[in-house]
């Protein structure tokens, strides 16, 4: 609370003496001054003449003169209270019963969140030696907790990942040669995130995301080149050769790949609106990371494989074995004698790290290498016999048309599924609680102190429901009069007395024990009810960009009365429809506002030589007060207030019966007029406020929706109950706030997956020179949407308009890629087969011929169609099912804070579970549904190729 000096102003005092407003700010305004009156010269100086006439303390301003007439002065005393203390209360903050002083710190735009906060902290560090001991000081709402939180989440992320694709290319290629794989990955991230740091991008949530997105994407191209080169090493060329062939003959396909990767999501950067800007970064960082891994498949990993590769076979001879036993259980032991004095030494994350490399080394040899041999001496072989058994079931006689008809059917049986267990739409993912809002508001006019009561019961309700959980309660913190708005909403102008809020804040989900803050953000909403006069709201802090209310209908009208009034039928209509999940139905312009009118008579103020300015100026100082000058008391300024008392300024009989005081110029006499004689007072009321939108007049009414209700549905509801409202003419209503942004936000995400088709189909038809394999390769991608449609009929899990959107677009720059290496490996075969028969085109081979190559083709790429499958569905099942495991925490403490959920999978799940559906169909897709329609295709060309018999004459036939 801010102190002030006040005048209070004895109104019948005032009036006998004849003393005006204006005569005690001249008399103030003259006394409280220093004035600079220039400078006077002795001898040789040169002296500066100030006059010190500020106040020092009350009792001088007291003794001011304010007029003598007659040689009889008036001091402000005889007719005012001067009084030096607080302003008068315009808000109430208090935490656990105590009153608080609470601090809102907001961090600069582009300033780095976590600096901050741990600035502020130290600063308080330093400044509690100051403070007395029992004063307490609490930090809550940090936001920067949940932002280390989630940054060690999505890292944690990122390395399960990591070792999740190791783990899986470790039995296919090996252990080393897995190694070459998973070296791409933090080249390729710290590439990009170098790129993205000189572009000026901020490291964030959605970046974050991003580059664990990329982490199944980038190491396509890297497992596509190392595989290649490992199958040329099988097949007994040198390090160098393998190295050249292998990676020049996988160049320009994922080249191609990559770029309809990029173009699938180069679409998505031209997002508008708040909703852009927040997933803007997703594209940028795809784009940037994508671009580096190309460069380190087709660069960087040639050059190690060509010096490091080397095909780790099991070897025959039992003195080579008993040798590298020998040489792994040596290093064993080496790091076990450094672990013990790294423990000795104290340092225990040394010790907890050799550790672990003891049992990785040893598993790794003893157990993964053995299992390595037997899987790709053992399992793969026969998985790939037993594939070409059935490529080759598949393209035999008309089951290429069964398989390519069935398919249609597949689509069509996904689309029935999903519409027969159709699962709620919704805009963006709920995440759990940080902190619940509980938004009180009284009727307008409450003074402070009544609504300050009415709180007080309120705190006591929500307290009583919180106390089985004020374990994971981290703080509770009331505030009522300013700063109680809600912060999702534009600020609200002026004073709100009449309204409180009161904030709980959790501690970070990993410490809740698996306790729910949304449940008990459901129990506030039930059990704060039943008190008259009183509209409480219950809502959670924002989960994403702002977007408005879920429910939200418009009206709009050019009368400002008639429309408040639509408003309050409306309001009450929809309520008397009692409709499911809506918590409270309430309009943001409110009616009632009490208010007193004081009518000003022009034609008698013009008698008496009085202006309305006159009447407001007296009216205004009275009630409202003055600033008439300041007092200063060291290197503090405050506000000297000019006032009536008290009683006088809050009795309306006496405010209009106060004298304006003037002097007469027609005689010089000073003549006193009261306002009763000029003007008449009236009791009326208003508006809160008055908003327009395209400069038309507005009301919002608005409700959040209650946990397990769907908004797409009772919108609906809404809008089926407000067709049959006989709405007036010139008024018109609609429903924005959440479901505008969304229907905006559907139509651009399916602009942007035509966009995207669109351009990858340019870029294959670029590379392949051909329409046939294009449209193969977009109806993959038109088809991998089976798996999506599948995924969600079955599970029945939320569908999110944005992030299940995103995902199908990331799915289809995913799925070419391994539709491209396929096709293009088969071309190259028949190309081959073109060479060694001697023929131009593909069309002169025999049919054998191009079905063997197709055979082959998949045979071939079966391995690394799998691997890019695998791994990608892999590097997100972490982020997908919330697996949080803390590494770094492993290696100091041991402690590798295991959990399953939290805030990130509620918000980026949708979009990691929609590409893992996909991508899982789209996988045998690409092994058998590509080559069928290869071979249709091919079968068609035939024989449209194929020219008739000629017709000989009937002459010749004889």
């Amino acid at each position: 609370l801010e102190r002030e000096m006040k005048i209070d102003m004895d109104l019948h005092k005032m009036q006998s003496l004849k003393v005006t407003f204006g005569d005690v700010e001249n008399a103030i305004y003259l006394e409280n001054m220093n004035m600079s009156a220039g400078e006077i010269v002795k001898g040789d100086t040169r002296r500066n003449v100030r006059i010190v006439g500020e106040f020092g303390s009350a009792k001088e301003i007291e003794n001011v003169i304010v007029k003598s007439e007659n040689q009889r002065p008036i001091y402000l005393k005889d007719i005012a209270e001067v009084i030096y203390a607080f302003q008068e209360r315009t808000s109430y903050a208090r935490s656990g019963g105590l009153p608080v002083v609470s601090l809102d710190v907001i961090k600069r735009k582009g300033e780095n969140l976590l600096a901050a906060s741990d600035k502020v902290k130290e600063t308080l560090d330093q400044t509690k030696s100051v403070f007395p001991e029992d004063l307490r000081i609490s930090i809550f709402n940090d936001q920067s907790v949940y932002t280390r939180n989630e940054v060690s989440n999505l890292e944690n992320s990122i390395i399960s990942g990591v070792i999740l694709v190791v783990l899986v290319l470790l039995f296919f290629l090996g252990l080393r040669n897995a190694l070459f794989v998973g070296i791409a990955i933090p080249l390729s991230m710290l590439t990009g995130i170098l790129w993205l740091s000189l572009s000026g991008v901020t490291m964030n949530i959605v970046v974050l995301f991003s580059l664990i997105l990329a982490l199944g994407l980038l190491v396509d191209n890297a497992i596509v080149v190392v595989e290649n080169i490992y199958r040329y090493r099988q097949e007994g060329w040198s390090g160098k050769d393998a190295a050249r062939y292998g990676a020049g003959e996988v160049a320009l396909p994922i080249i191609a790949s990559t770029a309809t990767t990029l173009a699938a999501f180069v679409p998505l950067a031209f997002w508008p609106g708040l909703m852009g800007e927040f997933m803007k970064y997703m594209p940028i960082t795809l784009i940037i990371v994508l671009t580096s891994s190309l460069f380190v498949a087709l660069v960087i990993n040639p050059v190690l494989t060509s010096r490091l590769m080397k095909i780790d076979e099991k070897h025959s001879d039992v003195k080579v074995r008993r040798r590298k036993r020998r040489n792994v259980l040596i290093g064993a032991v080496i790091m076990l004698l450094v672990a013990s004095l790294a423990h000795l030494g104290g340092v225990m994350w040394v010790r907890n790290l050799l550790g672990f490399a003891v049992i990785i080394t040893l598993a790794n040899f003893f157990l993964l290498r053995p299992a390595s041999f037997a899987f790709q001496n053992g399992f793969l072989p026969v998985l790939e016999r037993i594939y070409n058994r059935f490529i080759s079931f598949a393209l035999r006689k008309y089951n290429p048309i069964l398989f390519f008809l069935g398919t249609f059917v597949l689509m069509f049986a996904a689309i029935g599924l999903l519409v027969v267990n159709t699962p709620k739409l919704i805009f963006f993912p709920n995440m759990e609680p940080f902190y619940v809002n509980a938004f009180v508001e009284l009727p307008i006019g409450t003074d402070i102190e009544a609504t300050n009561k009415e709180v007080i019961k309120l705190e006591e309700a929500i307290t009583n429901t919180i106390e089985p959980y004020a374990h994971i309660v981290e703080e509770v913190l009331t505030q009522i009069g300013e700063n109680t708005t809600d912060p999702n909403q534009p600020p609200e102008p002026g004073l709100t007395p009449h309204k409180a809020r009161v904030t709980v804040s959790f501690v970070p989900t990993q410490d809740r024990g698996g306790i729910s803050t949304t449940k008990i953000m459901e129990e506030l909403r039930g059990n704060l009810k039943g008190y008259p006069g009183v509209r409480l709201s219950v809502d959670q802090n924002p989960s994403g960009p702002p977007t408005g209310y879920p429910v939200n209908l418009e009206l709009i009208g050019e009368d400002i009365d008639d429309l408040a009034m639509l408003s309050e039928d409306v309001l009450a209509y929809l309520n008397g429809k009692s409709v499911g999940g809506i918590e409270e139905l309430k309009a943001d312009v409110q009616i009632g506002k009490p208010e007193l009118l004081i009518n000003v008579d022009r034609e008698a103020a013009r008698r008496y030589e009085i202006s309305t300015f006159d009447v407001a100026n007296s009216i205004r100082t009275a009630v409202f007060g003055k600033e008439i000058s300041k007092y200063k008391s060291g290197e503090d300024e405050y506000p000297i207030m000019l006032r009536l008392n008290e009683d006088q300024r809050n009795n309306v009989t006496e405010l209009i019966s106060q004298k304006v005081t003037f002097r007469n110029p027609a005689n010089g006499r000073i003549t006193q007029v009261p306002i009763s004689a000029v003007a008449n007072t009236e009791f009326s009321s208003t508006y809160t406020s008055i908003k327009r939108k395209d400069q038309k007049r507005m009301i919002t009414l608005y409700s959040n929706v209650l946990d397990g209700y769907n908004a797409n549905e009772i919108v609906a509801t809404l809008e089926d109950y407000m067709l049959d409202y006989d709405f007036p003419e010139g008024f018109t209503y609609e429903f924005t706030g959440e479901q505008e942004q969304q229907a905006e936000d559907m139509s651009f995400l399916s602009t942007a997956f035509m966009v995207a088709i669109f351009a990858i189909f340019i870029i294959i038809v670029a590379q392949f020179n051909s329409l046939i394999s294009p449209f193969i390769i977009i109806l993959s991608v038109f088809f991998s949407t089976i798996g999506v449609f599948l995924g969600y009929g079955i599970t029945g899990r939320d569908i999110t308009v944005i992030f299940s959107g995103v995902g199908i677009i990331s799915l289809a720059g995913v799925v070419v890629n391994n539709a491209i290496v396929l096709i293009d490996y088969i071309n190259l075969l028949i190309k081959r087969k073109q060479e060694k028969r001697g023929v131009e085109s593909m069309y002169q081979l025999s049919r054998g011929d191009i079905r063997d190559s197709i055979i082959l083709g998949g045979a071939t790429r079966l391995r690394p169609v799998l691997l890019t499958a695998i791994t990608t569905v892999l590097g997100l099942i972490p982020l997908a099912i919330g697996f949080n495991f803390n590494f770094f925490t492993l290696v100091s403490e041991l402690d590798p804070h295991i959990f399953i959920g939290g805030d990130n999978t509620a918000m980026w799940g949708p979009m990691a579970w929609t590409i893992i559906y996909g991508l899982i169909f789209a996988t045998f897709l690409t092994l058998v549904v590509v080559p069928v329609m290869y071979w249709l295709a091919y079968r068609l060309v035939l024989l449209l190729r194929r020219k008739p018999d000629p017709v000989l004459p009937q002459a010749e036939v004889a």
